[in-house]
């Protein structure tokens, strides 16, 4: 009995229709497919209309160079394509496209019609293929360019058709396509019409600015924040958004190489860590970033969309992102500005019951002070002492910009540098036991020097005992004192691990706590990062701990909080950093130290806390990223107040 193989050669329609399921992904790929077409046509003006969310109809009209009408039935035909020639050319590529693939896969499954007339023809011609069949190529009068124009998407695969979202949500990605594209090349003339109506439309040679406030609005773009670098014949540049401006996904993250929308985890986890700190954990900064690079540095051929690529030296950019928004950040404002919603909204009730509390406190504390002040006529001594942690009397120096000597990174290479695989002995300081509290951070002897921002006159007032509000030359500064003083213990304590100068209290009796066996054997595994941050533990019999000390900085009461919660980061099932587990410690040490919203802050302690603003990195987040400041501007005053345009 004859055997029929089993392997046979699949039909060139069945590998058309593969062909076109990885690269026709929804209406939207066919959007990006054109458009990128049409750049590398080298067109000045694109004009996008769709129907029903691109299934019934997409049709994509420029002004480029246009095709020949010998070279039409080779635009439709899988791997034909004028932008190789040889395989060398696949890792120096200049275009948007280059497989040759985009057409032929589209015209595969839907009714398409190719319209092209090219430079110094007097006529166009015009192909149509109806899924995959293809009719004879017919002359026809139109301007200089390319149309394209598909109908019936999927109409010959009911199962990838059936699968398209309702038609607002297939537009929404559509949107999206043509917003890369428009942003990408901002010199372009562009329009957007869906459903007879006109959605976009973009005059030729804008400003990225310009077109980004199009976009997004005048909200958004007044938070963005230029940066620029270059490193050889790599240059990096673009906006990013204010602290204040994040948004809940990272939609709002894009990224552009040579022209073309990328996706790269690497540079994402850059402009992620350099936000660490200044925006709450689960938001996301808003970037618009621009690389420009040679080809032969960048292999774009590893996706079938093109959109991730795999750079010759990655680690470059991470480098350059990092360092030139870190560098940014140091230089520029990042408070936030407080601005009240008009009257009349479902908050207003609110809002002016709190207004009215503030005044009321604000009138009975001037008149106390200004009692005290006609009684007296003193002020507190430079020299007094202080239960909160005092300034220093210089400001500490700060690295010149660009250094990432008191980052995370600096941290974590100086915890890890600080002596190889030998333990690294921290400086023990000898001294007798110290009191517990708060103010234990720092000498109460230092003199404290006044806030630079602060006017003269009535020092600043706490309300409810949790917020701190004073005059400032911005305006009135609402502080949430828990977030300041948190931001400031962070500083400090890591400033002092850097420089290798914890001061340690030794107990005379060890602090023994009682955990899980996992728990200690993973503590004890940590002894080194313990020892570094000036916890010195031991095993104290089956399930049990010792703390034998701890850093002067924390106070008693807190240590077993900061153990614990240490163990149980070291315990979780998330894939934890040495950097991360580190820096979220510092962040529990620091906001399990600080005063807390509802403790009364004498005077004294209020100067105190607010000279330290002076002296720290960033003065306006707390390590958690919420804003420790907010400002209510002169202006905004005087609208509240009716005061504008009379």
């Amino acid at each position: 009995m004859e055997s029929v193989s089993r392997i046979q050669v699949l039909t060139p329609a069945v590998v058309n229709k593969i062909a076109a399921g990885e690269v026709i992904e929804r209406p939207a790929s066919v959007i990006k497919e054109l458009l990128e077409n049409s750049l590398d046509a080298l067109c000045n003006r694109i004009d996008v209309e769709v129907e029903d969310g691109g299934a019934e109809l997409i049709r994509i009209v420029d002004d480029g160079e246009g095709i020949l009408p010998d070279d039409l039935p080779l635009a439709v035909t899988s791997h034909a394509t004028s932008k190789l020639r040889q395989a060398d050319d696949l890792f120096c590529v200049q275009t948007m496209g280059f497989r040759g693939e985009a057409l032929a896969s589209i015209a595969e499954v839907s009714q398409f019609r190719l319209r092209s007339r090219a430079r110094g023809e007097s006529i166009g011609a015009e192909l149509a293929v109806n899924c995959g069949q293809r009719s004879e190529i017919v002359p026809c009068g139109m301007a200089q360019g390319t149309q394209i124009e598909i109908r019936q998407l999927f109409c010959n695969t009911p199962v990838r058709r059936k699968f398209l979202k309702k038609a607002g949500t297939e537009f929404g990605y559509i949107s999206e396509q043509f917003s890369r594209v428009a942003l990408a090349v901002p010199r372009l003339q562009m329009s957007l019409t869906h459903n007879g109506k006109n959605v976009y439309r973009l005059p030729a040679g804008q400003q990225l600015l310009e077109r980004l406030t199009l976009f997004y609005g005048s909200s958004v773009t007044d938070k963005l924040i230029p940066i620029e670098t270059q490193h050889h014949n790599v240059r990096l540049w673009g906006y990013v958004g204010h602290p204040s401006l994040h948004k809940g996904t990272r939609k709002s993250q894009y990224l552009f190489l040579n022209g073309r929308y990328i996706q790269d985890r690497s540079l994402l986890h850059a402009l992620n860590e350099a936000y660490r700190g200044l925006v709450m954990v689960g938001r996301h900064p808003v970037a618009f970033l621009f690389i420009e690079m040679p080809g032969d540095q960048v292999d774009v051929n590893v996706h079938p969309t093109k959109s991730e690529v795999r750079f010759r030296d990655g680690s470059l950019l991470f480098r350059m992102l990092l360092s030139t928004l870190r560098t940014k950040f140091l230089q520029s404002d990042l408070q936030s500005t407080l601005s009240i919603k008009p009257a009349g909204n479902p908050a207003a009730p609110t809002l002016q019951n709190k207004q009215e509390r503030v005044e009321r406190d604000l009138v009975s504390w001037a008149k106390q002070q200004l009692e005290h002040q006609v009684a007296q006529r003193v002020t507190t001594p430079p020299d007094a002492p202080s239960p909160m942690p005092a300034a220093p009397s210089q400001p500490m120096e700060k690295s010149e910009a660009g250094s990432d000597d008191l980052g995370a990174d600096a941290f974590l290479a100086a915890m890890e540098n600080s002596g190889g695989n030998e333990p690294t002995t921290v400086p023990f300081a000898e001294q007798e036991p110290v009191a517990s509290t708060a103010s234990d951070m720092q000498s109460a002897s230092m003199p404290v020097p006044q806030p630079s921002e602060q006017r003269s006159g009535i020092p600043a007032l706490q309300v409810d005992d949790c917020y701190i509000v004073l005059s400032t030359d911005q305006g009135l500064t609402v502080i949430d004192q828990h977030a300041l003083h948190e931001r400031v213990l962070y500083e400090r304590f890591r400033n002092k691990i850097l420089e290798e100068r914890v001061e340690v209290q030794k107990l005379l009796v060890p602090l023994t706590l009682e955990l899980s066996d996992e728990q200690v054997a993973l503590l004890l595994d940590q002894q080194q990062m313990l020892q570094q941050m000036g916890f010195q533990v031991e095993e104290f019999g089956r399930g049990m701990l010792a703390v034998a000390s701890h850093p002067v900085f924390l106070g008693h009461q807190v240590i077993e909080d900061v153990i614990r919660g240490f163990a149980d980061k070291l315990g979780s099932s998330e894939t934890v950093t040495r950097r991360d587990l580190l820096d979220e410690t510092l962040h529990m040490m620091a906001c399990k130290a600080a005063v807390k919203a509802g403790q009364k802050l004498t005077p004294d302690e209020i100067v105190s806390l607010l000279a330290q603003r002076d002296i720290v990195d960033d003065a306006h987040h707390c390590p958690h990223g919420r804003p420790t400041a907010l400002v209510l501007s002169r202006e905004e005053l005087d609208r509240q107040f009716g005061r504008l345009g009379a």
